[in-house]
């Protein structure tokens, strides 16, 4: 039988939910990164995940949450600490990829935020996340946010 593919856009989109699995598992469990990430790989289907891109959000984010917490909390309303896990994680990840992956445009990191959150996230939670990482792609974006 033929190996499945998927578009670049595809894999990316399997890329960021697994980053947040991983990311979500990492937090609740406490477990180090390498074993969530090993956990994630071997136990998850990832054929169709752009394993890179992954192993990039991933560790990105993992590596020093607080750099990324930082750069996030101007555009909270509350304390990091207050969001809802899977917000807290998308929010993270989507940080991540507007200081380290200019290539994604903001638009397209902002989208994919919505729809991952209106898949895995509580029932508003995806407008919540629209409205910070709005107010954050002015700040990391900015030039590219003041052409749109």
């Amino acid at each position: 039988m033929p190996k499945k593919s998927a578009s670049q856009n595809q894999a990316r989109r399997f890329a960021r939910e697994r980053a947040l699995q991983a990311l979500y598992q990492w937090e609740l469990s406490g477990s180090d990164v390498s074993t969530v990430r090993k956990e994630i790989i071997e136990r998850q289907e990832m054929s169709l995940v752009d394993e890179g891109y992954f192993l990039s959000l991933f560790d990105g984010v993992a590596k020093d949450p607080d750099a990324i917490d930082a750069q996030l909390a101007p555009a909270l309303d509350r304390p990091i600490e207050e969001l809802d896990p899977i917000e807290r994680s998308v929010l993270r990840i989507s940080t991540y990829e507007f200081a380290h992956h200019p290539e994604i445009p903001a638009r397209v990191v902002i989208n994919e935020a919505i729809e991952i959150t209106k898949r895995f996230g509580a029932d508003q939670g995806h407008k919540y996340v629209n409205g910070v990482l709005d107010k954050l792609a002015l700040v990391l974006r900015s030039i590219e946010m003041r052409k749109s």
